[in-house]
């Protein structure tokens, strides 16, 4: 296998967040809802306060929360009727919106939380604004962050795990 096909094969994109930058100004939930139209209750991406210390020294900062696009998908895994698949050219999950029955079994599985279900009742999530991001153009809520606190990358394989791995301790630490 030539060096550029084994490089497809183990490079993903993914929307990478860098906490040290994040103002928690909630503008990339705000752009996201209103890029994509989504009704109240249903948000693909969330910032959540994570706290650490103990009062007084009690210290909060922001962790902005989508679908990571797992290198291994729970919740393609454990979807009855395989609605979620991973794409292998840029490793999107992508929800198949017409096969989906919405069971709701993706949202156990996922450990982030990450699944929503509107009032159709079929599961959505982020698809990292697939027809932009072909496009060259950066997602919404990447766009709208002054910060530049979320980045639209190209990663390993390696480095997707690592980040999963770190968005599950941020989130495990505040319970």
């Amino acid at each position: 296998m030539q060096e550029a096909e084994m490089n497809d094969l183990t490079r993903e994109y993914m929307i990478k967040f860098y906490p040290e930058r994040c103002i928690q100004c909630h503008g990339c939930e705000t752009a996201c809802k209103m890029w994509r139209g989504l009704p109240y209750g249903v948000q693909y991406r969330r910032v959540i306060n994570l706290w650490e210390g103990s009062y007084p020294g009690v210290k909060s900062h922001g962790l902005s929360l989508s679908c990571l696009h797992c290198s291994d998908p729970a919740c393609a895994e454990v979807c009855p009727v395989e609605a979620i698949s991973k794409q292998t050219a840029d490793g999107r999950v992508r929800v198949d919106t017409t096969l989906c029955i919405g069971c709701g079994a993706c949202a156990e599985a996922c450990p982030f939380g990450v699944p929503q279900f509107g009032e159709d009742q079929v599961m959505q999530k982020c698809d990292l604004c697939a027809g932009q991001t072909l496009a060259g153009t950066d997602p919404p809520c990447v766009a709208t962050c002054p910060g530049r606190a979320l980045v639209l990358e190209e990663v390993t394989l390696e480095e997707k795990k690592a980040y999963e791995t770190f968005v599950a301790e941020a989130l495990k630490g505040n319970g």
